[in-house]
């Protein structure tokens, strides 16, 4: 083992990244690998210049104290691991020293990338439609097509978010337009009881007695949920008055 100059922690890892870069080991004929012997090289350490020698046939360091005394080091050890911490201030000194390329050795920061969860959530955020049916343009929607409508909650008690919006419509009715017409007489009772949002989770259709009958159930709110559809209170009430649907 042939002792090393003590200048400063990071000089000792620098020296071991211009080894890296040099060879430390070359083939020999036969195939296997021998050691070169250690190289010697001027590093920055403190105020000057020094010299130092590594090798790495050992799992120790030594290195050669000011006063001519030796002390050796366990490259394990917490002293030793510290000697071989490399910052990027530590490569941009030795590369005005020694005129090295050291680009692309320290990862530069980049800004942290979205997880594929928060990708999937975007996306998903992104296919929400409006509460109410885009309508054909030209479609007419007369007022005697609303029959009845009732909004009943599912789930009983103080806590009650689950509703069903059951609607009776003439036969032959659009059923973009049935929809929305469950749709604002949920925005109407949802204003009412202090609901400021509705998604939308299933709707059911069947025609009964010359009727279209429709079943809509939503999941009520406090915070604008994610979903296909979702209802805004007052927006909803604004775009079914703007289309002459009834809210009650």
């Amino acid at each position: 083992m042939t002792p090393t100059v003590r200048t400063s922690a990071s000089v000792t890892a620098l020296i071991g990244a211009v080894l890296a870069l040099s060879g430390c080991m070359q083939t020999s004929t036969g195939g296997g690998a021998e050691a070169r012997p250690p190289v010697a090289a001027s590093v920055a350490g403190g105020d000057r210049l020094g010299r130092a020698r590594v090798s790495s046939q050992s799992g120790e360091i030594l290195i050669l104290e000011e006063d001519g005394s030796v002390t050796t080091m366990d490259l394990d050890s917490p002293g030793g691991r510290d000697a071989f911490a490399v910052t990027e201030a530590d490569l941009e000194a030795l590369n005005q020293n020694l005129d090295l390329d050291f680009a692309g050795l320290v990862a530069p920061n980049r800004p942290r990338e979205k997880t594929a969860q928060q990708k999937a959530l975007e996306a998903f955020a992104a296919r929400t439609q409006p509460a109410l049916p885009v309508l054909a343009e030209g479609t007419e929607i007369a007022p005697e097509s609303f029959i009845a409508v009732q909004v009943v909650p599912l789930n009983r008690g103080a806590g009650a978010d689950l509703v069903e919006v059951t609607a009776n419509l003439q036969q032959g009715v659009d059923a973009d337009i049935a929809f929305s017409y469950a749709t604002c007489a949920l925005a109407g009772w949802a204003r009412d009881n202090g609901n400021p949002y509705g998604r939308h989770v299933r709707t059911l259709q069947a025609e009964r007695n010359g009727k279209l009958l429709i079943g809509s159930a939503f999941l009520l709110s406090d915070s604008k949920p994610m979903g296909l559809r979702v209802m805004e209170t007052e927006e909803t009430l604004r775009e079914c008055d703007a289309r002459g649907i009834p809210t009650a």
